[in-house]
């Protein structure tokens, strides 16, 4: 399996195939030796040339994020081969989209207002989970047309918070 990987902004190259003994990997064309078992459905434990981490996976539409202990980096995956990698970058795209509560939360801040103007990857909301603050930014230039989510608001993963035009 061939990936094109964005990491921080950084672009990488990364070939994967399953062997009876683990992974072969290459990274950017160099042979990483590395060993892979899923721990939960938003984790895994690496081993990586001798070295073990716990890796988990956090998303926040239109955002992934891998944290690496305390350390959290922006992540972009795509498959060359499929039809979603040739899809435009976000901020691209024309019409509307809904901006959605990546988990269950209190709304805590409200951070523009209806029919305010917004850049891509601005803030629009913030959702108090589990005594963190996430910030949901518009995938896209564009104006809020709708503000559902009111502050003190108790919100539901997948709950509409706003929509962008």
């Amino acid at each position: 399996m061939r990936y094109e990987i964005t990491i921080d902004g950084k672009n990488h190259g990364l070939e994967l195939e399953r062997k009876q003994q683990g992974w072969q990997c290459l990274l950017d064309g160099r042979e990483v030796q590395i060993d892979a078992v899923r721990t939960g459905p938003d984790s895994i434990s690496l081993l990586l040339a001798g070295k073990s981490y716990e890796i988990m996976r956090e998303r926040r539409p239109p955002d992934t994020y891998l944290w690496v202990g305390n350390r959290g980096y922006a992540v972009e995956v795509r498959d060359p081969r499929s039809l979603g990698a040739r899809k435009k970058k976000p901020g691209d795209e024309t019409g509307w989209r809904k901006l959605v509560a990546s988990m269950p939360g209190k709304v805590v801040r409200v951070l523009v207002s209806e029919k305010g103007k917004v850049e891509a990857g601005q803030g629009i909301v913030v959702v108090e989970a589990m005594k963190m603050q996430n910030e949901i930014k518009s995938p896209k230039k564009g104006i809020v047309q709708k503000l559902i989510a009111a502050e003190g608001a108790n919100v539901n993963a997948g709950d509409v918070l706003a929509i962008v035009e």
